[in-house]
């Protein structure tokens, strides 16, 4: 048998370390260009006083709420850096720099959120200015430019960091990157429940009571939520989803890294996984610099095409590489080997097939673009279905839109499905080429992450633009009519880049899967094959596989419940608080008296922060309780019980949330009686449900799913050891795995007895219950 080689054993040569260095020469590249985008969008107007007045609170309350997680997160942060050095690796150097990785990853993720969320709330009020005075193209290159910018942070960031640590630490950078897109993950997942908790409750509030209860309109300056709901659409989406891309970057790199080693070895297993990101990064630029309207084109045609482009250089760029960096023939690669230990004997050439399984990632993004885009946007049959659904009621709305992600989710799972099929078929029989090859197609994906945040960040900040300009008065006729047509455009670039993410993460997790496979071959120091107990506990009608299947997928499930529960809960408060205001304040409807927005941002920075602790320790302890209760084979079968669910649980509320906002979206704007009707009130209701579902709870099962992979591949040395050989204890591990499941049974429980909070501010705000 040929024995899987080590990371450890593997060294750069010479031509290998002058790619790495073009490779970080590119990151520095990409970030200057993130630079220079910056700086044309804050070179355009900031717009009116007033203006200026409501786009200087949302980037306060902002700031604010960010500083205030990123507090909170820092005594996460300094806990895992220490349990870091704790878990098993080659030596203390690798230790300690994992553990340094995991603080620059978790840095960078929170760097890239904070510049989303600062540079959009400065260009928010620069769109509004431009609609009014330049025009649509004006403001449509600014919201783009400022989602450029994000998008150059991210992949710069991303392939710096990686990069950097392949140079200092050679065949043992796979090992320290772990920690590196532990870090990155684990700050993206706090990112996207915290903020998604937040928006959540602050759009929820403001619907219900401004909406349906008041008569007014969205981003009415009356309504006291509204400061709350455009601060929480920056620290919800522009800071969540760009720290949640950006983690998806670092953690296929990790996962390509440590498979191209297994798999590759000295045959650019070290190398290739960084040029095909880098290739990305110099399409990203291409791909921001030619998105553009023509004259009387759809916006989101412009961005459409845009993608398309970069995406098709990105694949042809890609093949070359492969071409020109792997090897035409299998004959001395280390990974040729099949689960059981035995050799596999194929007739195959590394090079085509490495191309093919990037073309298939790139081709995949472009599918679930159209597919989300398809079931979620405002021209297409499912949603404008939603929107007729309306003229029924408000419960015909729910369950149409609830059908739609239903079938959605199937359509996207088979799609991936296939997608990963192929590219098993591609390794010919080899599970880690097979593996390496699934981690290909995400970074294969990920050439197209610039432009994909770039497209996230266009719609929070065409919907903040449109709020500034409706809270200030300034903007009317057809300026209105422009930032209107930016908005819907944005809410769908907003949902097809939610499905893209989704895709991203399976893949991303998929591949750590396959690490996780390959770092308990490593540990056992053998093929899988030459142990019974262990090979049968990886086997499906194992009941252990079995039982770790059925409580992966109950993880989701009560994750995302956990997360939907908390907006429940802080929106239930600020409804509860706008209500208060307009009765107490009764001058507000004319104007006479002003609401008292800084009270709304701090409820919701309350709630949301007092909310992060339990889906984020569920995460990180469910697989510890798994792993060391059940061990190794259940956790297998937990990870992919996660993942198949979690890619379901994600699309369906993903994409009920989309149709059911882009059906508001039809009604008001003429369709079924139009505002005001009974029939907008229904899509209201419905769009209501949809908030926590595509914002909230959906996107954050994304950096879940690979939050649980990266703490398995962590801990599954240590599993091993404990279970198998000299130093088997079954005490201790049964002891850690009660420790693990006593946290979660306790945070789950505090989380539970939050549900007085609403009772608590009724009182506080002088209603008297019943």
């Amino acid at each position: 048998m040929t024995p899987v080689l080590a990371a450890s054993e593997v060294a750069l040569s010479g031509t290998d370390r002058s790619i790495v260095i073009v490779v970080l020469v590119i990151s520095v590249v990409a970030l200057v260009m993130g630079f220079l985008f910056r700086r044309e969008v804050l070179g355009h107007s900031p717009g009116t006083e007033s203006m200026q007045e409501i786009g200087g609170a949302v980037q306060e309350g902002a700031s604010a709420y960010l500083g205030r997680q990123f507090r909170t997160l820092a005594i996460f942060a300094v806990v895992a850096f220490f349990l870091l050095m704790v878990l098993p690796a080659d030596d203390m150097f690798m230790r300690i720099g994992r553990s340094i990785a995991f603080l620059f990853g978790a840095a960078f993720s929170a760097a890239i959120g904070y510049l989303g969320m600062n540079l959009a709330t400065a260009a928010n009020m620069r769109v509004a200015e431009a609609a009014r005075t330049t025009g649509r193209d004006t403001g449509m290159r600014i919201a783009f430019r400022t989602g450029g910018t994000v998008g150059m942070a991210t992949v710069g960031l991303g392939l710096f960091g990686a990069a950097l640590v392949v140079l200092v630490y050679e065949g043992g950078a796979p090992k320290v990157l772990e920690g590196f897109g532990f870090g990155a993950a684990l700050l993206a997942m706090f990112m996207r429940v915290g903020g998604g908790i937040f928006t959540k409750a602050a759009d929820v509030g403001a619907d219900l009571v401004g909406k349906v209860e008041a008569g007014i309109p969205e981003d009415d300056p009356r309504n006291a939520a509204t400061i709350a709901d455009n601060v929480g659409d920056n620290v919800g989406d522009c800071a969540g989803m760009a720290a949640d891309l950006f983690e998806s970057y670092a953690v296929t790199l990790v996962a390509a890294l440590i498979l191209g080693t297994a798999a590759l070895g000295v045959h650019g297993g070290l190398t290739f996984p960084l040029i095909i990101p880098a290739i990305g990064a110099l399409t990203a630029i291409l791909g921001v610099y030619i998105t553009k309207a023509r004259a009387g084109e759809n916006g989101l045609r412009a961005i459409n095409r845009g993608f398309y482009i970069s995406a098709g250089v990105a694949a042809v760029a890609s093949v070359a590489a492969a071409l020109v960096f792997l090897p035409s023939t299998a004959a001395d690669l280390p990974g040729l080997t099949s689960v059981f230990g035995g050799e596999v004997t194929v007739d195959l050439n590394p090079a085509v097939r490495a191309a093919g399984a990037v073309v298939v990632g790139i081709v995949l993004a472009a599918f679930i673009l159209w597919l989300t885009g398809y079931f979620t946007g405002t021209e297409t049959k499912p949603t404008n279905d939603v929107a007729k659904t309306s003229l029924t009621g408000p419960a015909t709305v729910v369950l149409s839109g609830i059908g739609v992600g239903l079938e959605s989710a199937v359509y996207t799972a088979v799609t991936i499905a296939a997608a990963v099929y192929i590219l098993f078929t591609l390794g010919g029989g080899s599970l880690i080429l097979s593996l390496f090859f699934v981690a290909l197609a995400g970074c294969g994906l990920l050439t197209t992450v610039g432009v994909i945040v770039a497209m996230d960040t266009f719609g929070p900040v065409s919907d903040n633009a449109q709020g500034i300009a409706e809270m200030s008065g300034d903007v009317d006729g057809e300026a209105a009519q422009i930032l209107t047509e930016l908005d819907a455009v944005g809410n769908t670039t907003k949902a097809i880049t939610k499905g893209i993410a989704i895709a991203t993460a399976v893949l991303a997790a998929t591949a750590l899967f396959g690490s996780y496979f390959d770092a308990i071959q490593q540990t056992i120091g053998t093929a899988l094959g030459e142990n019974d107990d262990l090979l049968q506990s990886f086997l499906v009608f194992d009941p252990r596989a079995l039982v770790g299947v059925l409580i992966g997928g109950a993880v989701v499930f009560l994750f995302s419940g956990l997360a939907i529960n908390a907006v429940t809960r802080a929106a239930g408060a600020i409804v509860f608080e706008v209500r208060r205001q307009f009765r107490e304040k009764p001058g507000i409807m004319d104007y006479s008296e002003k609401p008292e927005y800084a009270r709304v941002v701090d409820i919701c920075t309350r709630d949301s922060l007092r909310e992060l602790a339990t889906p984020g320790l569920l995460a990180v302890f469910a697989p510890i309780a798994v792993g060391f209760g059940l061990g190794v084979g259940a956790l297998a079968g937990y990870l992919a019980g996660a993942i198949g669910t979690g890619v379901l649980m994600a699309v369906f509320l993903a994409n009920s949330g989309g149709a059911w906002d882009n059906a508001k979206k039809i009604v008001e704007d003429g369709a079924h009686g139009g505002k005001g009707s009974d029939a907008h009130a229904a899509t209201v209701i419905g769009d209501t449900i949809g908030d926590p579902f595509k914002d909230t709870a959906g996107p954050a099962i994304n950096p879940l799913i690979k939050v649980m992979n990266l703490v398995a591949l962590l801990i599954a040395p240590a599993i091993v050891g404990l279970t198998y050989g000299d130093s088997a204890n079954d005490m201790i591990r049964w002891a850690i795995a009660l420790v693990a499941v006593a946290v979660i049974v306790a945070a789950v429980v505090v989380s539970k007895r939050r549900d007085i909070a609403i009772g608590e501010v009724q009182e506080r705000s002088g209603v008297i219950s019943g």
